[in-house]
């Protein structure tokens, strides 16, 4: 049986005399970027570049791991193959969402082919052996999380919606690293 959502409580007055909702009410009023208020303090610009770099990332992540899951053998590596395939999931996922987010911000996902190699964090591996497919995915994690981090505090609090989805996709792409790190040991 659904939940019943929890009641809000009234705004403190401390809270409420912070809060310009006239300014608030009017800004929002401005339809020509529905996502971008007079008040977003970030350059749009600069976030879309920013969020093109990583989702060329993600591609490039997900087409590495399509190809492991692919070319990996051995009945012995049965779990490492669905692992692949599982990650190579989730980054396309990434990618959709970094592709919906720049969308917002009014630019053009690029998924060009021909400039993901220039313009993502992470390498594309080809290795046939399974071990080197692990740790070349377990590097891409690593590279990831940090252009991830990077990127967070490179925002600060201009764009908190941004900054909400970098550091989801990063918590998962943690994930990601200690998967692969688990299959070194």
């Amino acid at each position: 049986m659904p939940q019943p959502f929890p009641q809000i409580a009234p705004m403190p007055p401390a809270i409420r005399s912070v809060m310009d909702t006239d300014a608030m009410r009017i800004a929002a009023r401005h339809f020509e970027e529905p996502v971008i208020t007079p008040c977003y303090r970030s350059t749009r610009e600069k976030m879309i570049s920013l969020l093109n770099g990583a989702l060329a990332t993600e591609l490039v992540c997900t087409l590495r791991y399509k190809r492991h899951y692919y070319t990996v053998t051995g009945v012995q590596n049965g779990l490492i193959k669905a692992e692949f395939l599982q990650h190579a999931k989730e980054e396309q996922q990434h990618a959709d969402l970094l592709a919906e987010r720049i969308v917002q911000l009014h630019g053009k996902p690029d998924f060009n082919p021909a400039k993901l190699l220039a313009h993502s964090h992470a390498a594309y591996d080809d290795s046939e052996d399974v071990q080197a497919m692990i740790m070349a995915n377990l590097i891409a994690e690593r590279t990831a999380i940090e252009a991830y981090r990077q990127m967070i505090i490179a925002i600060g609090d201009s764009d908190p919606t941004t900054t909400h989805l970098l550091v989801g996709i990063m918590v998962m792409e943690e994930g990601h690293a200690d998967d692969m790190r688990d299959f070194l040991r």
